[in-house]
């Protein structure tokens, strides 16, 4: 019977977790590199516009957050219901899943088409910077389809083990989205220079390829999901509010992260756009040590998720334990490249010096929050895999809204854009006393009686 069941419930747990997580950390590595080098093209054409791309970077976040909340919710459902061998939920899970991410998508391609110009607008008085802004949100909402439909199709192959699928699919995307970048940007090949614009153009061309081939993994090799187009066109009503039961917490608490960014703009706007310019490398470079703590929780999540459904105490603890060393060790790893080499780090931006002088101090203020904000994202697997995502946006509320920002702003008051930094130290401190409090009271309702 151990031999018939899913390797999640038999595996040893550290092989399982690194077998699990590697492929995910491997190709999220990869998208935080294809992040850094989209926006080095682009900072190549311009400081304006690298700015320019900043400011769409919330409404881009937004775009992200509903559909990896919308996947998270897919994704716990599922792998609890194959762990209870409720086979007819899974499916149900998956096929409802595509037919809301569908929607989804619709919604953003409306709000692209009509609200790009204005959403840019309200963050910056600079038409250049509006214009550039307003183009690439543009056609990256509009042509989202394939955002939309990756991330699902990588949550369905991940939540069932399959984790090598999902990252040849997402690897496949980030290519892509490189290769393209300064082709369609600078014209080369006899191709156009299409600016800006190419670089939203090579954004969605990967996106929309590696959606093509988490189809086609997804049909071909994920043997315990069964697609059927009547199913997506007719999706069940209770599936869709157990999906969202998880996911709407989950959503929210990405999207946190948008209207974050977005008051961070608006605060740093007063000094200089250099310093907005500073704040988007900023979160290009972060993502490349996020990125891989994001991919081990994504691999954590189905483990925990199963064993939760199978009631094997051992395994979720195990899992748990290990997962936030190696969170925390990665994120030390973070803080030391950030604290060495910053001055090298925004050179990849072609920084001028004035960007420099913003930029340094910058990264190494928010470097010192990294090992706090991995044992954080750890924790916050738990609340996931166990459908208590509400205790997630309770963090992230918390740290971003309740602490950051009125931290942030109350810095911005001194007029040393360099004190404004100190904010993330002081958000990441409250982020984890929060989540420490929430996870044990979670451990002694659901863990120890288990």
């Amino acid at each position: 019977m151990a031999e018939a069941e899913n390797k999640m419930g038999v595996m040893p747990v550290k092989r399982l977790i690194v077998n699990m997580s590697l492929p995910m950390m491997a190709s999220m590595l990869v998208q935080a590199l294809y992040n850094i080098v989209d926006s080095i093209f682009v900072s190549q054409i311009s400081e304006t516009a690298l700015t320019a791309v900043t400011l769409a970077f919330p409404m881009q976040n937004l775009m992200i957050a509903v559909g990896s909340g919308t996947g998270v919710g897919i994704n716990a459902l599922l792998s609890r219901s194959l762990g209870e061998k409720r086979f007819d939920r899974s499916d149900n899970a998956a096929n409802t899943g595509i037919a809301v991410i569908f929607l989804s998508y619709l919604v953003f391609a409306l709000i692209g088409f009509f609200f790009a110009r204005s959403f840019v607008s309200l963050q910056t008085p600079n038409e250049e910077v509006r214009e550039l802004g307003a183009t690439y949100l543009r056609i990256c909402c509009t042509m989202s389809v394939g955002i939309f439909f990756q991330m699902t199709f990588e949550r369905l192959l991940q939540s069932t083990g399959r984790t090598v699928y999902s990252m040849i699919s997402q690897l496949t995307g980030a290519v892509i989205n490189i290769i393209f970048d300064p082709i369609l940007i600078f014209g080369l090949f006899g191709l156009p220079k299409l600016g800006v614009a190419g670089a939203a153009y090579a954004t969605v061309l990967g996106q929309m390829v590696a959606a093509v081939i988490g189809l086609v993994l997804n049909v071909r090799k994920n043997e315990e999901i069964h697609l059927s187009i009547r199913s997506i066109l007719h999706p069940d009503g209770w599936t869709v509010r157990r999906i969202y039961a998880v996911a709407i917490p989950s959503i929210a608490m990405i999207s946190i992260g948008s209207v974050m960014t977005f008051l961070m703009n608006l605060i740093l706007q007063p000094f200089t756009e250099t310093a907005q310019a500073v704040f988007g490398a900023y979160f290009k470079l972060q993502s490349f040590f996020f990125m891989p703590v994001f991919g081990l929780n994504n691999g954590l999540i189905p483990v925990l998720a199963y064993n939760y459904g199978a009631k094997k105490k051992k395994r979720i603890t195990e899992s748990l334990s290990f997962a936030m060393k190696l969170a925390v060790g990665i994120m030390l790893v973070g803080m030391l490249i950030l604290e060495i080499f910053p001055t090298q780090l925004l050179g990849l931006f072609d920084a001028s010096e004035n960007m420099l002088v913003i930029g340094v101090p910058a990264l190494r203020i928010i470097g010192l929050t990294l090992p706090i904000a991995g044992l954080c994202i750890a924790l916050g697997s738990v609340f996931q895999a166990f459908s208590r995502s509400m205790n997630s946006l309770i963090v992230s509320v918390g740290r971003q809204l309740v602490v950051l920002i009125p931290v942030a702003y109350l810095l911005s008051k001194t007029g040393n854009v360099a004190n404004v930094w100190w904010a993330f130290p002081v958000a990441e401190c409250a982020s984890l006393m929060i989540s420490l409090v929430l996870f044990k009271r979670l451990y002694q309702e659901i863990i120890v009686p288990m």
